[in-house]
């Protein structure tokens, strides 16, 4: 029964997973989110900085690198996407006119010029998943009519001329949509768009939600399947939270979002990467197989910067034993950081912290101090606990391979 479903995994979900990942809008929200990470980690220098001037009086104010950042995100991813999509569709000539589209219509939506009652987190985190549907639906539009023109093909207009006058329809209609939808008929889309994606955000702050995505995230890395496939669902959520967070704590209140990368990648959960595989890491370096051994050396380095593709690579992916062992890492872990957590006991982050190369534990201690310390060192051990039964046997099991080849 287990070889079946591990063969099913293997032939026929995997490969499914895979087609999706590859899908050209999955690919162009994918991008545009990786794009903006520069800025974050403008935003995550903003935090060290700030941490100083908590024991330098002296030194300036230095969060308005991550208002006039992280703070503009969704400006920046609505212009983004469509700008991608043309670039993968071949439409080059429409992708600056798009981005441009992508950017009036979100101002629209948000009534940029209501400056008395404007919500500036619109522009930040807050208005992510509005912002990657309406460059969605500006990308959509503004293909539709890539070969649209006025004119014919032997036309002595200028081809400049030709554009601008060609582009002008798909942008009439939707700058006209928004205007119709929020003015004329008074609708508050962007509220609307908001609330249609609150329940992820709900789901992610509930215990199961919390257990359930991080273990789907190590059981889809146990067969190779890289985590980005859902990051351009999951990331909006992890950065609303930790916006929320750092307004609580600019308004004294304390913080309260769990589902955060600050959280899963950076101070708990990824210790060496997805599935928390440092500490097999380490013991690979003990190894009496030759090859294990070789391969916790050549993952050493990478691992301790949260790079672990070489080591889930090498050995875990596709191997019946690491993956299981994986899987209980992704149940067991989430569920003891969300304890830890949600009863107060240890610091819940409440500033952007992108830097999820740090070596554990320098991220942890950044965002939750001493607290987040002893969470970390707890889950560290706990970790090392439940890879070690299966890593023995593995290591036996090479050992015994190698010594056998040796005699044959």
């Amino acid at each position: 029964m287990a070889g079946k479903a591990l063969a099913w995994l293997e032939n026929s979900f995997s490969p499914a997973l895979n087609r999706v990942s590859k899908n050209i809008w999955v690919e162009t929200i994918k991008d545009a989110l990786l794009q903006t990470l520069p800025l974050i980690l403008v935003g995550s220098l903003a935090t060290l900085l700030a941490i100083l001037q908590e024991y330098i009086p002296s030194m300036p104010n230095m969060w308005t690198f991550s208002s006039y950042t992280m703070g503009l995100i969704s400006l920046l991813i609505v212009f983004l996407i469509p700008f991608n999509y043309m670039e993968r569709k071949k439409l080059s000539k429409m992708r600056i006119v798009s981005g441009i589209t992508g950017v009036c219509l979100f101002a629209l939506i948000i009534r940029l010029e209501n400056t008395a009652e404007f919500d500036y987190s619109a522009l930040g985190a807050g208005g992510m998943f509005a912002s990657i549907i309406i460059g969605v639906a500006a990308a959509l539009v503004m293909s539709l009519f890539a070969n649209f023109s006025f004119f014919s093909k032997d036309s002595a207009i200028p081809d400049f001329v030709r554009f601008w006058f060609d582009s002008m329809i798909p942008i009439i209609l939707l700058m006209a949509a928004g205007w119709f939808i929020v003015y004329f008929l008074n609708f508050n889309l962007f509220s609307f768009i908001q609330d249609l994606f609150r329940p992820l955000t709900a789901i992610g702050e509930s215990f199961a939600g919390f257990v359930l995505i991080y273990f789907i995230m190590c059981f889809l890395y146990s067969m190779g399947i890289s985590t980005w496939i859902y990051y351009p669902v999951l990331h909006p959520i992890m950065l609303a939270g930790i916006q929320a967070n750092m307004d609580a704590a600019a308004a004294g209140l304390p913080a309260a979002y769990i589902m955060t990368q600050e959280v899963v990648y950076i101070a708990f959960l990824c210790i060496g990467g997805t599935g928390t595989t440092l500490t097999l890491n380490l013991m690979f370096l003990r190894a009496k197989s030759k090859r294990i051994k070789s391969i916790g050396m050549a993952s050493l380095v990478p691992s301790l910067m949260n790079i672990n593709e070489p080591i889930v690579f090498g050995s875990v992916a596709w191997n019946p034993l690491l993956m299981a062992a994986m899987w209980i890492q992704g149940i067991v872990l989430p569920v003891i950081t969300y304890i830890g957590l949600k009863s107060g006991l240890v610091a819940i982050p409440k500033s952007v912290f992108g830097l999820w190369y740090a070596p554990y534990p320098v991220g942890t201690v950044v965002l939750s101090g001493i607290s987040g310390l002893v969470l970390f060192a707890i889950l560290f051990v706990i970790s090392g606990m439940l890879w070690y039964p299966f890593f023995k046997i593995y290591d036996k099991q090479q050992a015994a391979a190698e010594s056998a080849g040796q005699q044959d």
